[in-house]
């Protein structure tokens, strides 16, 4: 039986074996995918399996087993590919039967006219980084991995200090470079040539500023200044169950090897595909050294990105559930200083962290609570602080400053690039429960231009439906989404929110760099773990209303109504049951009490009592 370093290190040595032993029976892919999966059901050994997103690239071993903890950012049309082949020969019986699954070339040449060969065809995702993943779940994750000890990756900076060389020569002597790569297989351990013409139909030129072209590699990461490898997944089961958007951790063979790029560019001098264009090979060829190909073996949607939990977050521990209290209290504690000593409003940014669209009715989404918290000091720097307390809490997060600028020169929306055919990133291409701050302190005077108009609608459409209109030039194409906004500004916002939040403070730091720096180093760091996984818990925790409750709800609605018909809406009444559910699942309490619903009324006519004329939020789904 393969053991741990056979299936991690030369993952392909163990489905080339099943493949001799059963490759006369229908099954014997399947028998491959129980191989892996089985082995990666236990989570000591997955531990143990090199990532992505923590192990430089350059110190990855070639058609070793990879996981990476991705987006999906893209989706490119299925390609063909030699599933399984017969190696030429000089007599029939030289030739042998052997495997071009999850592999991006052969290692020998191919008999093309053989009976035995056989096409089969695989999809490519383009997949990236979370984006806006908080550096202290990259730590926890690169904690938590024990593959950075493997003896295997020892080697491998010589490697990669020989592609940069071959890069360089690439320029000038594109054909010897193909020589030297091929007559050196044995080191490089090059698969050869022969893969099926629809593989490798283009490369992206000019990757580094060395090279001199005139096209910059882009990785089409949505958000400014992220950093990591973007990957192309090779997916070869199912892959019509997954979909743009979707955060996944993907276990596959990595393919680094540098023929990838010679081919590539060479294609790319003379065209070799006449129904795609230039920039399409660029898009979807792009050098392996920068963007690495990965086959998958195995894959599973992430419920959440918080390293301190179990995948399923519903699994935290008795002793926990225990501390919930405790944790609640604590954790408003620290948003009242942080809000600068407003208890009522650190409730409101608790429940609003807790949100989550947890059904759609039609078009409705159900528990979205954007918050607009108003009265923020007009200083940049609070907002600033403000969200950088809130980066060390959530796992996901990005804060956009509304000037005159950014809205007019950022893009928001993702675009179909029909010559590249391929989706083009935008700043709303976010995954599920990121937090997204947008300071409204930073907006000025000024004429919005088209582009303005089109990113404030597209901000307008996010928080009432929770979806962002991808732009495919000839249609709009609606994409679910799942963010919390969190609208920070000095007056109310301009833009529609389900909850108006007028900040009351209490307190007015000289130097409020100083106070909120105090205020972190001040939290012990096993404290700020508890409120990490709190949050993320309670986020997914089951949640429902007895026929008996709902009841009472009713009954309690038609007395306020009696009283003062002009006091309450229907719109109010949802707002309250949204406030009641996230107080409930605050407590962990996973059904409404009468008590928790007296709260959340109380707490909504605190709240209304500081608006100076009561406005009816039509935006409430």
């Amino acid at each position: 039986m393969p053991t741990v370093h056979d299936w991690i290190n030369s993952p392909l040595g163990v489905v080339e074996g099943i493949f001799a032993q059963y490759n006369s029976s229908p099954d014997w892919e399947q028998k491959v995918l129980d191989f892996f999966r089985e082995k990666l059901k236990d989570q000591e050994a997955a531990s143990w399996v090199p990532s992505l997103n923590d192990v430089p690239l350059h110190y990855l071993k070639t058609s070793s087993l990879v996981k990476f903890r991705c987006m999906v950012q893209d989706m490119f049309d299925p390609e063909f590919y030699v599933g399984v082949y017969e190696t030429a020969g000089p007599s029939p019986e030289s030739k042998v039967l052997k495997l071009g699954k999850y592999k991006d070339m052969t290692d020998c040449e191919v008999d093309l006219n053989s009976k035995h060969v056989v096409t089969m065809e695989r999809q490519s995702f383009y997949c990236m980084p979370i984006p806006g993943e908080s550096q202290w779940v990259k730590d926890g994750f690169a904690c938590c991995n024990q593959a950075r000890v493997l003896p295997s990756t020892s080697y491998v900076p010589q490697r990669h200090k020989r592609s940069h060389e071959e890069d360089d020569e690439m320029e000038t002597q594109p054909h010897k470079q193909k020589e030297q790569l091929t007559g050196d297989h044995a080191a490089t351990e090059a698969f050869g040539h022969g893969d099926t013409k629809r593989l490798e139909t283009g490369s992206q030129s000019g990757h580094t500023a060395a090279s001199g072209c005139p096209h910059p590699l882009e990785l089409n990461f949505p958000l400014p200044g992220e950093t990591g490898p973007a990957c192309l997944v090779k997916v070869y089961e199912e892959w019509e169950k997954f979909k743009v958007n979707d955060v996944l951790e993907v276990y596959g063979i990595l393919s680094v090897d540098p023929l990838l790029s010679v081919i590539a560019e060479e294609r790319e001098g003379h065209f070799v595909d006449p129904m795609e264009s230039l920039e399409e090979q660029r898009a979807h060829s792009p050098p392996a050294s920068l963007v690495p190909r990965v086959h998958m073996l195995h894959a599973y949607r992430l419920q959440h990105n918080n390293p301190l939990l179990p995948p399923a977050a519903s699994e935290v521990s008795s002793g926990f559930l225990g501390e919930l209290a405790s944790i609640r209290a604590e954790l408003v504690g620290f948003l009242t200083h942080v809000l600068l000593g407003d208890s009522l409003a650190a409730e409101y940014l608790l429940l609003h962290l807790l949100s989550n669209v947890y059904a759609r009715r039609d078009v409705l989404p159900l528990g979205k609570f954007t918050l607009n918290l108003s009265g923020c000091p007009p200083s940049s720097s609070y907002t600033e602080q403000l969200f950088g307390v809130l980066q060390q809490l959530v796992t996901c997060s990005h804060r956009v400053c509304m000037s005159l600028g950014n809205m007019n020169g950022l893009h928001f929306t993702p675009q179909k690039d029909y010559t590249a055919n391929r989706l083009r990133s935008g700043m709303l291409q976010l995954t599920p429960n990121t937090l997204l701050v947008l300071d409204e302190t930073q907006l000025q005077q000024g004429q919005l231009d088209a582009a303005g108009v089109r990113n404030i609608t597209a901000l307008g459409n996010l928080i009432s439906w929770q979806k962002v209109d991808y732009d495919f030039s000839y249609h709009q194409m609606e994409f679910p989404c799942n963010i919390n906004v969190l609208i920070a500004s000095e007056g109310k916002s301009l833009l529609p929110s389900d909850c108006h939040m007028p900040l009351q403070p209490q307190l007015a730091p000289p130097n409020m760099e100083e106070y909120m720096g105090a205020l972190q180093a001040a939290l012990p760091p096993s404290l700020l773990n508890k409120f990490r996984i709190y949050l993320t818990a309670l986020r997914h925790q089951e949640y429902s209303i007895s026929e008996e409750l709902t009841k009472m709800v009713e009954e309690d609605f038609v007395e306020m109504r009696k009283e003062d018909p002009q006091s309450i809406s229907a719109d109010d009444l949802h707002r309250t049951l949204v406030v009641a559910r996230l107080l409930s699942l605050s407590a962990g309490q996973s059904t409404l009490s009468r008590d928790r619903w007296v709260r959340a009324k109380h707490l909504e006519a605190r709240r209304t009592s500081r608006t100076p004329q009561r406005t009816i939020n039509s935006n409430e789904p």
